[in-house]
């Protein structure tokens, strides 16, 4: 792996270096500062560090799961992005992640904009011919193009499933478009909010195989204010993490993404929130 395109790295969650050695960790960590297509508020470029500067100042020890970075957690320094444009990004994310899913690596990729989950999901369906992709998202993002590309953040998840079969989940906001597209692809989105029944559905809508990608504005702006497009009416701390725990008891998560915090949007609660579901979610997967 060609290390000058990294910068120096911090370990998430303060991980003691024994646990954190690349070659024993289980978990890897690749944060990647880019939203070269945000078109609202931008700043989700600066998502990754503020996660893992929080992840600072979590509690190492879960009450529920233990103490999670023993699976070994191991955090990569910035991966920089092309300066060709954004499917030059994702092509950068595509060869690294399948470079790390080689080594038989967990990826936890934080963005970053939304549209760097395409090259995680590249990557894992290489070695994971059934995977499916569990979104959630305030929003569809399946345009077919948006401000004259294909790889804009609201193009992601249509270019995803080109990959793979999609579950979405706390989608709340969508175009004309992609309205058409799902009703023209008998598509049904788990719409916000979800009801008591959802939790089974969307289990029974997955594969085996699993690939989390995680748009925090799915949160409700009460508790993630810190995006770049809110919409309110999303979902609740316990509840995705009632949905995350049930996904992880009865499918095989394969790796994970959160992406769009946009950290100037929000309090500093917002990034601490972000890497508390992200320790939390590692554990999930590996308690398993």
């Amino acid at each position: 792996m060609n290390r000058e395109l990294f910068h120096p790295r911090r370990n998430f969650a303060a991980v003691p270096e024994e646990y954190a050695d690349f070659e024993k960790s289980r978990a890897v960590v690749l944060p990647i500062p880019y939203d070269s297509t945000t078109e609202w508020r931008s700043g989700s470029r600066d998502g990754p560090m503020a996660i893992i500067d929080a992840s600072q100042y979590l509690e190492q020890f879960d009450q529920a799961l233990g103490l999670i970075y023993r699976c070994g957690i191991h955090t990569l320094p910035e991966l920089e992005p092309s300066m060709g444009g954004p499917q030059q990004t994702i092509e950068r994310v595509h060869q690294v992640a399948s470079e790390l899913v080689r080594k038989e690596k967990f990826v936890v990729m934080l963005g970053g904009e939304h549209s760097l989950t395409l090259g995680m999901v590249r990557a894992l369906v290489q070695k994971f011919p059934r995977l499916s992709v569990l979104q959630l998202d305030a929003h569809a993002d399946l345009r077919d193009e948006h401000q004259g590309t294909k790889y804009s953040h609201a193009c992601v998840m249509r270019r995803v499933l080109e990959q793979c079969p999609i579950v979405q989940v706390g989608i709340r906001s969508l175009s004309q478009e992609e309205h058409q597209f799902l009703a023209q692809n008998r598509m049904q989105p788990f719409f916000a909010p979800l009801d008591h029944t959802s939790a089974q559905e969307i289990l029974s809508s997955l594969s085996k195989e699993v690939y989390i990608t995680i748009d925090l504005d799915v949160l409700d702006p009460s508790i993630m204010a810190a995006v770049s497009t809110p919409e309110p009416g999303g979902m609740g701390w316990y509840e995705i993490l009632g949905l995350l725990r049930r996904v992880a008891g009865e499918r095989s998560i394969v790796g994970f993404d959160l992406v769009e915090l946009c950290p100037k949007e929000g309090p500093a609660s917002c990034a601490f929130l972000a890497a508390k579901l992200a320790y939390k979610l590692m554990g999930y997967a590996f308690s398993t």
